[in-house]
């Protein structure tokens, strides 16, 4: 999407003015891993126009391929407004109608996964519309058909749809999900419960590994049986927007580059660190050279 967000904080309709910037957490992830010198593809719809070249231009920008990507005539590209009040953050989407909103089951050519290692997936897509529900669906059998496995973040936006759909959405997908991620907060909303307990339910019903993102309180992780847990890299939080995406970008990361459980968890929790010391979605996060930095507390001058 098209992000618009003022310079400084305040009501978004006092702001003088508003930066041009682009967001959404699947195409945060592909940034993150493609700054971390993985190869990563981005698969959507954008309407024509200035509007849809920015938000292209700005990922495949990033070294992320967009080769599958689609632009539609006659539809808008999605649009988000953002204004920070304290320390509390709030959006507003426009995403009614859009290019993505129409996503629908074949549009793209599944032989484009065959490539991969992993596909993700997010409980955003699915709230956009009845179409995208049932993309979201198709994809994940695509996945599984081509032998790719299937990393799903829950990722319940309140804003979009209801807690019973949300919910509902999430345990169709889980049988399905082969890595699951999900935060404290969705687990709490969605299911009224986040205890290592409840890890152990999600993963009884399929994935293999469940992530529990715990923002500040670090993070918890079940896999095989075994339950991890890795405490917070203390750093001064600047905006918590994307953190999610980055976190589970390290994450999957760690998978790539043949990372055990403990180092996996400890890279995507230094992601999510990364993150939230500066403003936007993704223009912080690090390159590999970096976060190992960052990861062995050596400080690099940058000059």
């Amino acid at each position: 999407m098209v992000l618009g967000t003022p310079n400084q904080p305040g009501r978004l309709r006092h702001a003088p003015s508003l930066e041009l910037k682009i967001g959404g957490a699947e195409s945060n992830l592909a940034i993150a891993l493609s700054r971390l010198g993985l190869s990563a593809g981005w698969i959507s719809q954008l309407g024509e126009g200035d509007p849809g070249q920015l938000v292209l231009d700005r990922i495949r920008g990033e070294g992320v391929d967009t080769s599958r990507v689609v632009r539609l005539d006659g539809y808008p590209t999605g649009l988000y407004l953002r204004e920070r009040l304290g320390p509390e953050v709030r959006v507003y989407y426009y995403r009614h109608g859009s290019a993505a909103a129409a996503m629908a089951p074949g549009y793209f050519d599944a032989a484009y996964l065959q490539r991969a290692r992993f596909l993700h997936l997010t409980g955003i897509t699915p709230a956009l519309s009845s179409e995208c529900r049932r993309f979201t669906r198709w994809a994940a059998g695509q996945a599984r058909e081509n032998g790719v496995r299937l990393s799903f973040d829950v990722n319940y936006r309140s804003k979009l749809w209801p807690e019973k759909a949300a919910r509902e959405f999430a345990e169709e997908m889980i049988p399905e999900t082969d890595l699951l991620f999900v935060s404290a907060e969705e687990a709490a909303a969605l299911w009224g419960q986040e205890s290592a307990e409840f890890l152990r339910e999600l993963a009884g019903g399929g994935p293999e590994e469940v992530v529990l993102k715990k923002g500040g309180a670090g993070s918890l992780a079940l896999i095989g049986g075994e339950l991890l847990e890795h405490p917070p890299f203390e750093v001064p939080a600047v905006d918590p927007v994307g953190a999610g995406d980055a976190f589970a970008a390290g994450y999957l990361a760690g998978h790539l580059w043949g990372l055990g459980p403990e180092e996996r968890l400890r890279a995507a929790n230094a992601m999510g660190a990364y993150s939230v010391m500066t403003l936007g979605d993704y223009e912080g996060l690090p390159g590999r050279r970096e976060l190992e930095a960052f990861l062995e507390g050596r400080n690099e001058l940058g000059r």
